[in-house]
């Protein structure tokens, strides 16, 4: 057997102290949860492709991700993403931790955003169709399908944005939320079954259900901000914590660094698209489409 050599030696030993050191870290986390031993997790029971009941959502394959590189036991806290997510579940303390949360929030604890998305024009392939912009003349004559939050259009970035282009009476408006009747892949489906001409979705719905589809869907990226309104269509995604709970944020910043390609191949996965990480301004904070309340 060839002999070690000093510099062989001195590497092993290197390896060896900083195995010994994550596993102190992990220990170490382990005992500072707020429950010592167990991740308790905000996660909405029916809202795919984010997360449900049965652990099929890539919110629920990232957290077994870090269940399993903490030596932690994961558990759900279930509450439904539109009723006080944040200031009800996470600040109430009923979990630990959200997977996703606008970068910026302000009512959590946010960690550095670990991937980035935003709205794509959602259209038939056998459409024709090739709407890149808000600002195309053809907007004003087809029926667009977009996500409301409340009864009106004057919420969503796009929704917003197609009023300052003068597009506002051939909106087709589609729950964000889910409830017995409406289903968040409604909007998907209103393109497909031609409810609609085209849609303007949240990418990782869009991705998700339009590779589902039996008909073939086209997905293009809305630009990072609108010409016009100069409102954002692109918004970083980070992980939420209470905000006293620093050691468990600046923990989690640390995983998502270490673990950032094993994160990106569970959202290509389910089809998530996104773009490279930009650093924002305040005033580009503003939320996706998931409550903050």
């Amino acid at each position: 057997m060839p002999r070690s050599t000093p510099g062989r030696a001195a590497l092993a030993i290197l390896a060896a102290a900083g195995l010994m050191a994550n596993r102190a870290a992990a220990q170490q986390l382990r005992t500072n949860l707020p429950t010592p031993g167990i991740l308790r997790v905000c996660a909405d029971p029916d809202n795919m492709p984010l997360s449900n009941e049965k652990g099929e959502g890539f919110e629920q394959k990232i957290a077994e991700l870090i269940g399993r590189e903490w030596n932690t036991k994961v558990e759900y806290a279930w509450w439904p993403v539109r009723r006080g997510f944040f200031s009800r579940a996470l600040n109430g303390r009923y979990c630990d931790v959200a997977i996703e949360a606008p970068s910026g929030l302000d009512m959590a604890g946010v960690t550095k955003p670990y991937f980035r998305s935003g709205y794509f024009f959602l259209t038939r392939k056998d459409s024709g169709l090739d709407i890149k912009s808000l600002s195309d003349p053809r907007l004003k004559k087809l029926k667009i399908g977009v996500n409301l939050l409340h009864s009106d259009a004057e919420n969503t970035p796009p929704a917003m944005a197609l009023s300052r282009h003068g597009v506002i009476g051939n909106l087709t408006g589609y729950s964000t939320f889910y409830t017995t009747e409406d289903r968040p892949e409604d909007i998907v489906e209103g393109v497909a079954k031609k409810e609609v001409d085209v849609a303007i979705v949240w990418g990782p719905v869009a991705g998700y259900f339009a590779k589902k589809s039996t008909v073939p869907l086209v997905l293009t990226p809305l630009a990072e901000r609108d010409s016009l309104s100069d409102f954002p269509f692109r918004f970083n995604i980070a992980m939420g914590v209470r905000r006293r709970d620093r050691e468990l944020r600046d923990s989690l910043d640390v995983l998502l660094q270490r673990k950032q390609p094993e994160i990106q191949a569970i959202l290509k996965e389910y089809q998530v698209p996104v773009f490279p990480v930009v650093e924002e301004s305040d005033d580009d904070d503003a939320p996706p489409p998931k409550p903050t309340g």
